[in-house]
This record gives structure tokens, C-alpha cells and sequence, in this order.
């Protein structure tokens, strides 16, 4: 059957259709309002509650804290999705700072006498790595926890000892420089590289933070101290908030002053000093001179002695950058030892460089004048055959040669 079009009156009658009919309005839904309650709730959640509640959460998962991006927050009454909108360490971190403040010492603040001919003493206790392990038998020294806090407490004796010749009005305390071996429950550094550990995260952070308390208690009757901290590649994270700690614990005190921001390289003078200090694993140490004068241009004029001191690199290495004038003005650059022992990884790869806890004394108009180094005696265990002795925990040290 074949089809005929539609004429002109069918098309125009078409086209007549819907015309003079009011439009459909589509209904908006309205936005829900919260109450003042409601409101409240939710910015107290996000000003403490929450911020504390996804740290105990992520620490019992092994996850970074810095990898969140967002969550879900559900109790009895509301379940809210959160975006942390870049949240900071800081911002989680202040509430356990301010619990540490609440029972942080009092103390009297010191007068002291002027000094004549005055010398500033600088303590360096670099890349501690609290928490390594390292045994006997595999890496021909031994480490752990309790052997790290107790090297350092023995070096801090006695560079202060060996400093006790000099006319002190202030002490430079460095801290920070992979002081702490891991930076997660899950025994990896910032970067989340396995490393072989002694104890757990927060045991270590504990003996770290008694270490430091007592370091800076044997300077105080000294001198007045500057606490520097310089950030690092083992424990990014954990090492700002052990410094924070320290800066809480010790916030009463009148007579020390604090730089623990999380900026890499810290600059302070003293006198006619310029120093400079960071862990030494960003800049390479030859830009380093010139990063001093850019980035801080008056104190490099107002100066006359430069001295930038690095870490990470576990042994001594120094160089000295000279520029042409009347007088050959020149910014000595340092690495400094490590008094970590070396594990299992290092004692494959063959470093065994001196271990040392160190320390530098500077005069208030002639620059360094003194280099204090407390070495630390080898503990290796070795049989009359050669072989690495081992610790079998029954019947004591035992050579794998002659005693099996």
C-alpha cells in the first residue's frame, strides 16, 4: 500500500499543537540548612575531634597520614563527608602540643654574668637514628634503642668537658638529622624504604625525647641555648614533631630560644659568625656558599667567619670556598660524623667510616677556634679465628667456627 504525504492542513494542525500552554517549571529542591547545633558540632569535629580521631586511625592502618585527601565521619547522629582541604601537620599536631605545654616544667629564669672574651659552643649530636638495629653477627657491631640514647648521653659529657676551658655564653644545641630511624608504624623512612629496627616507632620517639631533655638540662647551667632543628630524610614527619616536643617541654624557660620550623637550611649568628645548618641531602655543597648570600644577604655583609655544617652523609668531608679581596674571606662547609652504628645494609656496602658524636667551639670575633670530637670505641666481637661472634642469648657470645 503506498503512502501519501500528509497535506498542508494536517502539517499546519501539527504545528498548532502545544501552542498557549504554560511551560512546565521544574521544582528545585531546597538546600537543607544546618542548625546552630548541628553547625557546631561539625566545626568542633573539625577543629579536634576528627583532626586526632584520623591520626589514631591511620596510625592503626599503617597509612601516611599525608596521603588522606578525604573522608567519611559517621557517629550516632550524622555521617559526614570531609575533604581535608590540604591538611597540615601543624594543624593536627597542635592538640598534642598543647597537652604537652600543660605539664611542660617551670623554671627560674638564669642571671648570668657578662663574659669576657666570649665563645659560643656548638653541639652536634648528627644522624642518630634512633631505633636502628644492627647485630654482631651480620654487621660486626651491634646497635638498638637503648645503645643509641646512651652514646649520645656519654658524647654530650664529654664535649662538655673537653669545652669547659672556654669563656661560654651561649650554646648552639642542633637537633633533628635523622635523629629517628623510621617515620611509619609499618618501619620505613619518609620515603617508605624498609630498614631493619630495634623496638617500635613510638618507644624510639620516647628515648629520643628524654635524650634531648637531658642534653639541653646539662647545658643550661652553662650558657644560654639555641635549639636549631633541621628536617631530614629518615623521619621528615616524626623529627618535626619530637622537635615541636621539645619546644613545648621547654617553653617556660627564659634562657633558651628555639628555630624548629620545617624549613631545610636554618641560618643564626653569633658575633662576627654566619652559620648555617642543614641535614645536607637537598643542596648540593657547592651551592650552598652562594644560597647563603642570597638568601641571607645582611647577615652574610654583617659577617666575616662563614661556616655551613651538613649531616647525612655519615663521615667527615670539608671544603673551603675562598673569594678574592683585600683579605681571603672564605665559608668553610662541613659534613659531620655519624655515632649510628652500621647495619646490616651499610656493612654490605661496605661503610665503616669513624663514629663520633661532635661539637665546635666559635669565638665572638675570630670564628672557630676549637674542633671537639668524642670517637666512639668499635664494640666489634671477633674470635682469635677471624669469625664475627654471636649472641645466642643462652650461653652468651659463641664463634660459628670453634664453638659449633
Amino acid at each position: 500500500m503506498n503512502k501519501r504525504p500528509l497535506s498542508g492542513a494536517w502539517m499546519r494542525s501539527f504545528s498548532r499543537l502545544g501552542k498557549g500552554r504554560a511551560k512546565t517549571k521544574i521544582m528545585k529542591v531546597p538546600r537543607l540548612r544546618l542548625s546552630e547545633n548541628e553547625y557546631s558540632l561539625i566545626k568542633k569535629l573539625r577543629e579536634k575531634g576528627v583532626a586526632t580521631e584520623l591520626v589514631n586511625q591511620c596510625d592503626e592502618a599503617g597509612l601516611p597520614l599525608s596521603n588522606v585527601k578525604h573522608f567519611w565521619y559517621k557517629s550516632e547522629k550524622f555521617s559526614i563527608f570531609s575533604k581535608t582541604d590540604g591538611l597540615q601537620l601543624e594543624d593536627v599536631f597542635d592538640p598534642i602540643i598543647k597537652d604537652v605545654q600543660r605539664y611542660s616544667p617551670k623554671m627560674r629564669k638564669i642571671k648570668r654574668a657578662k663574659v669576657k672574651n666570649p665563645h659560643c659552643l656548638i653541639l652536634d649530636p648528627a644522624d642518630i637514628h634512633v631505633g636502628k638495629y644492627a647485630t654482631n653477627s651480620e654487621a660486626g657491631e651491634s646497635y638498638d634503642i637503648k645503645k643509641a640514647v646512651s652514646i649520645v648521653d656519654t658524647g654530650i659529657d664529654s664535649l662538655i668537658q673537653k669545652a669547659s676551658g672556654f669563656p661560654l655564653d651561649k650554646i648552639i644545641f642542633v637537633i633533628g638529622n635523622d635523629c629517628l630511624h623510621i617515620d611509619s608504624p609499618r618501619n620505613t623512612t619518609t620515603a617508605g624504604t624498609g630498614v631493619d629496627v630495634s623496638g617500635s616507632w613510638h618507644e624510639a620517639f620516647l628515648a629520643a625525647k628524654d635524650m634531648y631533655v637531658r642534653a639541653i638540662e646539662k647545658c643550661l647551667p652553662l650558657a644560654d641555648v639555641e635549639i636549631i632543628f633541621c628536617p631530614s630524610n629518615h623521619d621528615f614527619m616524626s623529627g618535626f614533631m619530637l622537635a615541636h616536643t621539645i619546644k613545648a617541654y621547654f617553653r617556660k624557660s627564659k634562657n633558651i630560644t628555639f628555630d624548629v620550623s620545617i624549613a631545610h637550611r636554618k641560618y643564626t649568628a653569633y658575633g662576627k659568625n654566619l652559620l648555617s645548618f642543614s641535614h645536607g641531602d637537598g643542596a648540593r655543597m657547592e651551592n650552598t656558599p652562594l644560597l647563603m648570600a642570597t638568601e641571607r644577604p645582611e647577615m652574610w655583609s654583617n659577617s666575616v667567619h662563614r661556616y655551613i655544617y651538613l649531616h647525612h652523609i655519615h663521615h667527615k668531608q670539608t671544603a673551603k670556598f675562598m673569594i678574592s679581596g683585600k683579605d681571603l674571606i672564605g665559608v668553610t662547609c662541613e659534613y659531620l660524623r655519624s655515632p649510628s652504628a652500621s647495619d646490616a645494609w651499610h656493612a654490605k656496602s661496605g661503610y665503616r667510616s669513624p663514629k663520633a658524636v661532635e661539637a665546635f667551639v666559635h669565638s665572638y670575633d675570630h670564628g672557630q677556634v676549637a674542633r671537639l670530637t668524642h670517637f666512639i670505641e668499635p664494640d666489634a666481637k671477633v674470635c682469635k679465628c677471624g669469625a664475627h661472634l654471636y649472641n645466642n642469648y643462652t650461653h652468651g657470645w659463641i664463634c660459628p667456627r670453634c664453638d659449633e
